[in-house]
């Protein structure tokens, strides 16, 4: 066996790797080239919390933000745990069954309270 035999079962993921390279390389150049680029006051301003990017840092953000993070935590969560409990479900039987449903009706409840309550509205 030569030295550099066992390299060769390696040279597909090579070409793979400079196949991949050079097309995001060729949609990155095409998307440069062939986009339009007109940014205007409205495009270039923040967007992502409402406030200028370049402000004093120590202002008072409202307190609607950090409860839309609060509310997308917990819902994400949600999410996270339906998952496992979907693939496990033949293994757990009645009782995951159920206690899934009790989850589920205790966090739609606290989603009807939340809207009720009006934390769901963006004015």
């Amino acid at each position: 066996m030569a030295p550099l035999d066992f390299l060769a079962d390696y040279l597909p993921i090579l070409v793979m790797l400079f196949i991949a390279f050079f097309i995001a390389i060729a949609m990155v150049t095409a998307s440069f080239i062939v986009g339009k680029s007109k940014p205007d006051s409205a495009k270039l301003s923040a967007y992502e919390c409402g406030f200028d990017a370049f402000d004093d840092a120590r202002h008072k953000f409202d307190v609607r933000f950090y409860l839309v993070a609060i509310l997308f935590i917990i819902f994400d969560l949600e999410i996270a745990f339906l998952f496992p409990w979907a693939v496990s479900l033949g293994d757990i039987g009645l009782f995951g069954f159920w206690s899934m449903v009790i989850f589920l009706g205790v966090l739609t409840i606290g989603l009807i309270y939340e809207w009720n309550k009006g934390a769901l509205d963006w004015e």
